[in-house]
């Protein structure tokens, strides 16, 4: 039996816009987006957002923008129509949300839509065109309507049931809605937003450009303690620009829900942005947890693609590796500069690294002429007679001294042991002083003992001072020997006994050829063996025992796709965190009061201090008021 040959035909203009529909009609949080879009694209001052039923029964969105002319009205529905683009050229530098010209003809045919606008200032004027999900030719008739556009949708997915039984719970759908338009909110502060739903007030945000502005709607939209607990970060170099807030490692989440990311206004899920966050985050969040983030990229329109998904949330930057790196180094620096002085929940000024010491032959009639802050460390530093492990703590100190080179002597020096010098040489003892404020006390305090040799207890001007000895000592450790390392002309290296022979393909062959000199440069030595097989010669001798293929695997790949490595980098700082964690101090070490308190100059000094290694907090605080509730003080 012959198969009968099927004939090509054109496609019925309804079902065409159905099967568009599929690509960018997912759920009513999808109309929703595509609607403030035309609205954002408009030149809105107002955009109102009204929900039904999660926006099965009702999605309509109202704004005061331009609005569309009676002539123009007929093709607003039309697919393919559109007034923002007009050649290839407009293409590659298109700056609006919106520019392909299927969104409102693709919607109109899985859904009821009516559509009123008026593009004249008198709202007697106005037109109306309504579509049922037909591929009828659309019919204008007079509709009054302030300046600006009104779009109705109901019943989505009525003429398609299959695709409406996928529809969940009206709270799911809601909640998808709604994070649409959280994104859109956060995309423009100029804008005044209002969102309903069954006829609530849900959100509704007044247009703001101050910066308080934009925090009362971020605090709005995300929770007050978003901002509470993020970073103002503002960067700007090759013609890049990023700005916004990133939220300090303590305050994460177990899932990616409060992660934002805008190129030139647009909201995008980029893997290249995703991956660069994520290495700036690498070593101070602990394992399992997302960071948060509201973060604005604005670049020349050319230099980037928005045309590659229907959806449009992901865009191709012409020189990926260049925005991967301006992203990494300035969320890295930003995070590395978070210190205890700087917590929110401190409020205490900014320490310095750089303290301002006593000299080291000064007397105790010096303290006439020292801040009110210092003599009270002072009088705090009194201990009472030695403890039993008093050579024990003397040879981890000279361990200590050892790790920390550049620490002032006096204030790494025991006890002495004649309890009649004590309170002598403690008086000697220098202390942190910010030089930007003399009389303020240090952030975390002065010590004032030790609980189970696992926690020192310190007083500042806040109240209580918590702080975790070895994972505090552990970050320090850690950071320091980082520095080194990168201070370092290379790493040091180790040849194979025997070669590994990788076999790659052309591309990781080609990688290995053009990077060389990365490759180099972390301790590697990789030759080209043939058009499809890699040699490894040497590795850093700290990664002596790694898999020589997997390393180099991943390092091709990272450097394939980001132009750098931070595989390398990686493992050799899991390293250094390992050895950092086996040289810290232990639990149940006993302290003085002096050592306590150079370990608490120490983190005041030391970049991301506020985490150990693991990601774990280093400290915590208890302020006055808390412990006065706690205790019903004033009650």
């Amino acid at each position: 039996m012959t198969a009968t040959v099927p004939r090509i035909h054109v496609l019925d203009p309804r079902l065409a816009n159905q099967i568009a529909a599929g690509e960018v009609v997912e759920r009513p949080s999808s109309v929703t987006k595509e609607l403030i879009e035309n609205a954002i694209d408009a030149g809105s001052q107002r955009i109102e957002v009204e929900i039904e039923q999660g926006g099965a029964r009702l999605i309509k969105v109202r704004d005061d923008g331009i609005g569309i002319g009676e002539e123009d009205l007929p093709l607003a529905l039309a697919r393919h129509a559109t007034s923002k683009i007009g050649s290839l050229e407009d293409l590659e530098g298109v700056s609006s949300l919106g520019f392909r010209g299927e969104a409102l003809a693709s919607i109109s045919s899985v859904s009821r839509l009516e559509l009123i606008s008026n593009a004249e200032e008198d709202p007697r004027h106005g037109w109306r065109v309504v579509a049922e999900g037909r591929g009828m030719e659309a019919r204008v008739t007079p509709a009054p309507h302030p300046r600006g556009t009104s779009v109705g949708v109901r019943d989505l997915f009525f003429n398609t049931p299959a695709r409406r039984k996928f529809l969940r719970t009206e709270k799911t759908e809601f909640a998808h809605v709604e994070e649409a338009f959280r994104r859109q909110a956060l995309s423009r502060y100029d804008i005044a937003w209002v969102l309903r739903h069954n006829q609530k007030v849900i959100h509704q945000l007044p247009a703001g450009h101050s910066a308080a502005a934009r925090e009362r709607r971020i605090a709005s939209l995300l929770g007050k303690n978003f901002i509470e607990h993020a970073r103002y970060i503002e960067r700007e170099a090759g013609g890049l620009r990023l700005s916004g807030w990133v939220g300090l490692p303590t305050h994460s989440r177990s899932q990616a829900d409060q992660q934002y990311f805008f190129v030139n206004g647009r909201v995008v899920r980029d893997r290249l942005v995703a991956h660069a966050v994520r290495q700036a985050y690498r070593d101070v969040l602990f394992n399992g947890r997302h960071p948060v983030f509201v973060l604005y990229l604005e670049l020349d329109p050319d230099v980037v693609d928005v045309n590659v998904h229907p959806t449009k949330h992901e865009v191709r930057f012409r020189d990926g590796r260049m925005v991967h790196d301006f992203l990494y180094s300035g969320l890295h620096h930003s995070l590395a500069s978070a210190k205890p002085a700087e917590s929110p929940e401190e409020g205490v000024a900014d320490a310095t690294d750089t303290p301002d010491a006593l000299p080291q032959g000064a007397t105790s009639e010096a303290n006439i002429e020292q801040p009110r802050w210092q003599q009270q460390g002072i009088a705090l530093t009194h201990t009472p007679d030695r403890h039993p492990g008093a050579e024990r703590v003397r040879r981890f100190m000279q361990g200590y001294q050892a790790l920390h080179p550049n620490h002032e002597e006096t204030l790494l020096t025991p006890q002495p042991s004649d309890p009649g010098e004590r309170g002598r040489e403690v008086r000697e003892a220098p202390l942190a002083m910010p030089d930007n404020d003399p009389t303020a006390p240090p952030p975390l305090g002065f010590a004032l003992g030790q609980l189970h040799g696992i926690y020192i207890l310190a007083q500042n001007a806040e109240g209580l001072v918590l702080v975790d000895m070895h994972a505090a000592h552990e970050r320090i450790v850690y950071e320091r020997m980082k520095t080194q390392l990168a201070a370092a002309k290379g790493l040091d290296a180790q040849p194979l006994l025997v070669p590994v022979s990788i076999a790659a393909s052309r591309a990781e062959v080609a990688t290995a050829e053009s990077e060389q000199e990365a490759i180099a440069k972390l301790g590697i030595e990789l030759d080209i063996a043939g058009p499809e097989t890699l040699l490894v010669r040497q590795l850093p001798a700290l990664l002596a025992q790694a898999d020589p293929e997997a390393l180099v695997r991943q390092m091709l790949e990272e450097l394939a796709r980001y132009g750098r490595t931070h595989q390398v980098e990686a493992r050799l700082h899991e390293l250094l965190s390992t050895m950092a964690c086996h040289g810290s101090v232990r639990a149940n070490r006993r302290l003085t009061i002096d050592e306590m308190n150079a370990l608490l100059r120490d983190m005041e000094r030391t970049e991301r201090s506020d985490q150990c290694n693991h990601g774990r907090p280093t400290w915590t605080q208890m302020g006055l008021k808390a412990l006065d509730r706690l205790f019903l003080r004033g009650q």
